[in-house]
């Protein structure tokens, strides 16, 4: 693109100046959708290259001036899915790794769920159909992979497909299917596995709580909270929606609560873990998270209300934390989307490809800066990364945003 050749020392100059802040993995650095990022805006952002990476829904990971993400060709029949690693500046193809895989489209177009996980200099991939690979995070080299649909003896893979990312953990890489996994992360092999449940599509969250380290797990079934030394179940509580999915991810706070919401209009509860019991704080339906997870900051939550299937509003709402109760409610225009917040702003994406930046406010959602990134469904988080954004829509067109200021 023409802009991209005449934009790229520009664009090195800027980020020479900028401190550098990666999003390695599913949900940043520290796992809760909060960058630290301060020099960006929306206000003067344009679109300085797109790619085509494959139908699917995995966000991207940033780290070391590459990024990746995965896609799939689009066919049931000699499927074939490609976990990319582009340049972050130009979008050039660093390397690619491209196998057999199921589309798994029920109910969505398919291809890829979950997002790489960089850790170190190893990036760690998750297919559809449960393929799991550690790569050299320069060059692509595998360094092992295992079959998890095998490993936890699945005929085929769930209704949804492997969706949760990998999370190191130490020296443990964790994995979702039927069972959670914890695999060593240099060899891939078993360290211990969990009792078995209905499949997980969100993402495992890691605590300390009372001195132990504690994994917390929303399966179909409902939130478990495993001991991360042994696999053991320390607490269970019951949740489940009317299409036999939770595919959002529990967001555990620094003082052992836990915040649940999915979809179906089955709606978000507030447990507190004691001993090994999970009590209620409180539930209501007032916010319904269909796929994306929610951000909790300064004792307040801010998440997309809603199923992109179901009749019902369909909108960003804010809760204050402690009780529950609505703030505000707005963005209808935005319908199903996604966000992120960085320096006190929310970045989202809308279902229809508008990339919004607002003021992080119990108030009222303001608008100050909109740019009509892309075209089609986009139900995938945006990243935000060394003052550059990321976003994707379901048939595989990613883009790079300039939002530095």
């Amino acid at each position: 693109m023409n802009i991209r050749n005449a934009s790229l020392i520009t664009l090195i100059l800027v980020c020479t100046n900028l401190v550098a802040v990666d999003w390695p993995n599913w949900r940043g650095p520290a796992l809760n959708g909060i960058s630290s990022e301060s020099q960006w805006s929306l206000s003067n952002a344009n679109i300085i290259w797109k790619e085509s990476i494959g139908v699917g829904f995995s966000s991207i990971s940033v780290s070391k001036g590459r990024i990746y993400t995965m896609g799939h060709n689009g066919l049931k029949k000699d499927g074939m899915e490609t976990v990319h690693c582009l340049d972050a500046l130009t979008g050039k193809p660093v390397w690619a790794d491209t196998y057999p895989a199921v589309l798994v489209d029920y109910l969505h177009e398919g291809g890829p769920c979950s997002t790489p996980t960089v850790h170190g200099d190893r990036v760690y991939t998750i297919s559809k159909d449960g393929r799991l690979k550690c790569y050299a995070a320069a060059t692509g080299k595998v360094f092992w992979e295992r079959n998890m649909m095998k490993a936890a003896a699945m005929k085929k893979p769930p209704e949804w497909g492997f969706a949760g990312s990998p999370v190191v953990l130490g020296d443990k890489l964790l994995i979702e299917g039927g069972y959670t996994f914890a695999l060593d992360k240099e060899s891939g092999k078993d360290i211990w596995r969990s009792k078995r449940y209905r499949h997980a599509y969100g993402t495992p969250a890691t605590f300390t709580h009372n001195g132990r380290t504690l994994i917390a797990t929303l399966k179909t079934d409902g939130l478990v909270i495993l001991d991360a030394t042994d696999g053991s179940s320390v607490a269970f509580r019951k949740w489940e929606t009317s299409f036999r999915t939770n595919s959002t991810s529990p967001i555990v706070l620094p003082d052992g609560k836990i915040f649940v919401s999915t979809g179906y209009h089955r709606g978000c509860a507030l447990f507190e873990l004691q001993g090994n019991q999970l009590n209620t704080l409180w539930e209501n339906k007032n916010l319904s998270n269909h796929m994306n997870n929610s951000v909790i900051l300064d004792g307040h939550i801010y998440g997309f209300d809603g199923n992109s299937h179901m009749a019902g509003p369909k909108e960003l709402v804010c809760l204050e934390l402690s009780t529950g109760k609505s703030k505000w409610r707005g963005g209808a225009e935005l319908r199903c989307g996604s966000l992120m917040v960085a320096s006190g702003q929310i970045l989202a994406l809308g279902e229809r490809g508008q990339l919004v930046e607002a003021p992080v406010s119990t108030k009222s959602f303001e608008p100050t800066a909109e740019i009509h990134a892309l075209r089609g469904k986009c139900w995938t988080v945006p990243v935000l990364a060394n003052g550059f954004i990321y976003a994707r829509n379901a048939r595989g067109d990613l883009i790079c945003v300039d939002a530095n200021p």
